[in-house]
């Protein structure tokens, strides 16, 4: 069995013992079925992993004792900001899961004049806890050491004027350039993806203003959900690590 990669967010170092969360004790006792002597690996967001092994164990309570540090860098060379128009539920779950899978270092929500979703202020607290626990849960299962950035969601304005990648690739069904077409500047690249009905001709127009170039995925439309798996995918085999 793999061993198990945990996030814990204090500073931790070989010899020492810790306590871990309680909502991971969970996921230890009841899901993974662990026991005392069992091994783990954990993860601080520091870039490096740490063997450590179980060494006490109840319902509510576990202690690992730290063995190792090992730097482990899977990170990419390519670094990726996905400015991501939020879209409902599973849709935006999905997206946000498969892009740190995918390697992404920083995720922008973007309001968009077509987006089908509106974040009110007094829930928007929950809806970022619950999209940084998906990005957690999603690099200790992907193998990375450090966790992509989330960023508060902003309006489609403020995310081209927030972000300075020199190299920014809108998604525009239909249009004649393709990636392959591209060469990112300074190895850093931001993808801009839209809604279930795209962006507006406004917003593709103010993106373009602003330095962005329009790419298309090829013949077909695609869902948002899987527009973001294929353009992620796309950028990494042309100019990251799966090549």
């Amino acid at each position: 069995m793999r061993i198990p990669r945990l996030f814990i967010d204090i500073p931790l170092s070989a010899g020492e013992s810790v306590s871990i969360p309680r909502d991971k004790v969970h996921h230890l006792t009841h899901v993974l079925r662990m026991h005392v002597g069992d091994a783990v690996k954990l993860f601080n967001d520091s870039g490096n992993e740490f063997d450590a092994t179980i060494i006490a164990l109840t319902k509510k309570n576990a202690e690992v004792e730290i063995k190792e540090l090992h730097q482990v860098d899977n990170e990419s060379s390519l670094k990726i900001t996905l400015c991501l128009a939020v879209a409902r539920g599973q849709q935006m779950d999905y997206s946000i899961q498969k892009a740190v899978e995918l390697g992404v270092n920083s995720v922008i929500p973007v309001m968009s004049e077509f987006s089908n979703v509106k974040l009110r202020d007094d829930r928007l607290n929950n809806k970022m806890m619950h999209w940084q626990n998906i990005i957690i849960s999603a690099t200790e299962q992907c193998g990375r050491n450090r966790l992509a950035q989330l960023q508060l969601p902003v309006s489609f304005s403020k995310c081209l004027v927030m972000d300075k990648t020199k190299t920014r690739l809108i998604l525009q069904p239909g249009c004649q350039q393709s990636m392959p077409a591209i060469t990112p500047i300074n190895n850093q690249l931001t993808l801009i993806i839209g809604p279930e009905g795209g962006f507006s001709e406004t917003e593709v127009d103010e993106a373009i203003e602003a330095g962005a170039m329009p790419v298309s995925l090829g013949p077909r439309i695609l869902r948002a959900e899987t527009a973001v798996v294929s353009a992620l995918s796309n950028a990494q085999q042309l100019w990251g690590d799966l090549n």
